[in-house]
């Protein structure tokens, strides 16, 4: 299976994540929630990055749809490189998509996804405007 990312898409951050021996189930490869979890850890660190994190007070990102495409198993040791792109760009939300490949086997796609992100202002419960400083990151 080919993974295909958007037309319109715009690469943002890329990192590397170690796999853990703790990531690993009774199969002996990385259990699928893992992949969730690095693909959480690229997002977070990349809305560090940026300085657009969530104020629980206030406004921030919430994930309201997630994905994964599992395309070979990551086994340890070794680190994954993580490399997101963001497109579809709206008033208030915007799709991120990533693909994790092994340090060691550059190119080769081991897993797919992405998530549909929407601002939202916490106290009222409901979408705001993307803020500035994220938009022009988006765009």
């Amino acid at each position: 299976m080919k993974f295909e990312l958007p037309e319109k898409k715009k690469q943002v951050f890329r990192m590397t994540i170690p796999i853990r021996w703790g990531d690993m189930d009774a199969m002996g490869h990385v259990n699928n929630t893992t992949y969730f979890r690095y693909l959480e850890t690229i997002r977070i660190e990349w809305m560090r990055s940026i300085d657009c994190q969530p104020d629980p007070l206030g406004e921030g990102p919430v994930i309201v749809n997630a994905f994964c495409t599992f395309h070979k198993q990551l086994e340890y040791p070794g680190d994954v490189v993580a490399t997101m792109f963001v497109s579809d760009v709206g008033r208030s939300s915007f799709e991120t998509w990533c693909t994790l490949e092994r340090a060691d086997v550059p190119g080769v796609v081991y897993a797919s996804g992405g998530a549909t992100t929407v601002w939202v202002d916490f106290p009222k419960q409901r979408s705001a405007a993307l803020p500035t400083t994220m938009i022009d990151q988006l765009n």
